[in-house]
C-alpha cells in the first residue's frame, strides 16, 4: 500500500485542487511535483477502445502511459499549477497519513 509518507519520500507532491462540487474524496484532483515542476492528474482513466484509437492517431499512447479525462471545471485548477499560484502545502480532503 502506498501512503502519503511513502509518497513524500520519493515526490514532493503540492495538492493544488479537486473539483470544487465532488461528493466524495475520489475524484480528479491536480499536482505539481516541486522537485521537477511536472504537473500530475488524478481523474478517470480513458478505457474506450474508440476514444483511445482517436488519440493514438494524433500521438501513440506508449506501453506504460493511460489517458485520462477531466471535466471542464478543472481548467482554473490547471492553470493554477502552471502558472504557480497555488497555495503550496495545502492538503487535499482525504485521508492523511496513514
Amino acid at each position: 500500500m502506498v501512503t502519503l509518507a511513502t509518497l513524500e519520500a520519493v515526490v514532493r507532491l503540492s495538492f493544488v485542487g479537486i473539483t470544487p462540487d465532488t461528493p466524495t474524496n475520489e475524484c480528479p484532483a491536480v499536482y505539481v511535483d516541486e522537485d521537477t515542476g511536472d504537473v500530475w492528474f488524478q481523474g478517470e482513466q480513458v478505457t474506450d477502445p474508440q476514444a483511445l484509437a482517436e488519440v493514438d492517431g494524433h500521438s501513440p499512447i506508449g506501453e506504460h502511459e493511460v489517458v485520462v479525462k477531466l471535466p471542464p471545471v478543472m481548467k482554473d485548477i490547471i492553470l493554477e499549477a502552471i502558472n504557480g499560484t497555488y497555495e503550496r502545502g495545502r492538503r487535499g480532503p482525504g485521508r492523511h497519513g496513514e
